[in-house]
This record gives C-alpha cells, structure tokens and sequence, in this order.
C-alpha cells in the first residue's frame, strides 16, 4: 500500500463529497485520528478500515488505494500481483531488503 497516494485519495474524495477528512474517518468507524496516524507514525490502516472508508465515500476499496486495473491486452499474472500486494505493504526500508535480495539472487544467476 502506498500511503501517500491513499491518504491524498482519501482527501480528494472527502472533498468531492464535501467533508472534511477527520469527520469522514470518525462517522465511517475508521477513527477521527487516521490520517493522522498514517501521515505521523507511517502507520498502514487495517483492511478493516479502508473498507468502512471507502463505503463511507461511495467509493470501492481499490479506488481509495489508486489501484489500477492492468491493461486489457496484459492479463495480471498471478503470482506477480501477489508480490506487489505483498511487497506494498511492506516499509520503504524492507522494500529496499526485498529489492537487494532479489538483485542478488538475478546477479548469481547471471554468473
């Protein structure tokens, strides 16, 4: 998940719907103090959470996290979109352990 993206989606869509984000996160159960939280502490909001938001804003869930659908002449492989859901959840310094390991894992099968 991309925080950034997520929180500045949060904060267009609670102005399209002409609310303020605090009062969007309160009134949909997600918590008054989310995107502070997120935006403070790098804190990643449960499933749980998006989703009461996402509701809240009329939105789908994917549209709130700025997911976008693979090309249509590109079907998404499967374990490729486990990796990337997987690997956007992860910190910006685990991502970086994940990206060395698997460099070093292409460079040994280069030698």
């Amino acid at each position: 998940m991309n925080v950034e993206i997520f929180v500045q989606n949060v904060k267009d869509f609670c102005k399209k719907k002409g609310v303020k984000p605090t009062i969007a996160c309160e009134e949909s159960g997600a918590g008054k103090n989310l995107l502070n939280h997120i935006e403070s502490r790098g804190s990643i909001p449960s499933v749980a959470k998006v989703q009461m938001l996402a509701e809240y804003l009329g939105v789908t869930v994917s549209e709130l996290l700025g997911e976008k659908a693979p090309p249509a002449d590109q079907p998404a492989n499967g374990r490729e979109a486990e990796f990337v859901r997987l690997f956007d959840q992860l910190t910006p310094d685990q991502q970086a352990l994940v990206l060395a390991q698997l460099k070093g894992i292409v460079d040994a099968q280069d030698k």
